[in-house]
């Protein structure tokens, strides 16, 4: 894959989990190899399961669409970050570090 536009590093209860990357070519994943040899590593989601090898889909992995708010709060988010709601991979990267579930996507890593 070539250069990635934006970075959204992936968290799995709080442990740095992997990198997604936008690219002009579609979407990546990745696990980090440090939290592959984990004792207690799990998967992001089952469609994602635990690999070395990277993930490539040219529309955004249903899993991490599915952590974006829909309905009023996806309004909310679109117009207090000013990012259309068209714009997937920015409305993941401002609404989901702080996610009901175990999964949180940062910006940075922390």
């Amino acid at each position: 894959m070539t250069d990635a536009f934006r970075t959204a590093y992936v968290y799995i209860r709080n442990v740095f989990a992997g990198k997604l990357c936008e690219t002009d070519e579609g979407y990546s994943f990745c696990y980090d190899k440090q939290y592959l040899s984990c004792e207690n590593a799990s998967a992001a989601s089952l469609t994602l399961p635990l690999s070395e090898e990277t993930y490539t889909s040219k529309t955004l992995f249903p899993f991490f669409d599915g952590l974006i708010p829909e309905g009023w709060l996806l309004s909310a988010v679109s117009r207090n970050w000013k990012i259309d709601t068209k714009d997937r991979f920015g409305l993941l990267l401002v609404a989901c570090k702080d996610g009901i579930g175990n999964v949180s996507i940062w910006e940075d890593r922390i």
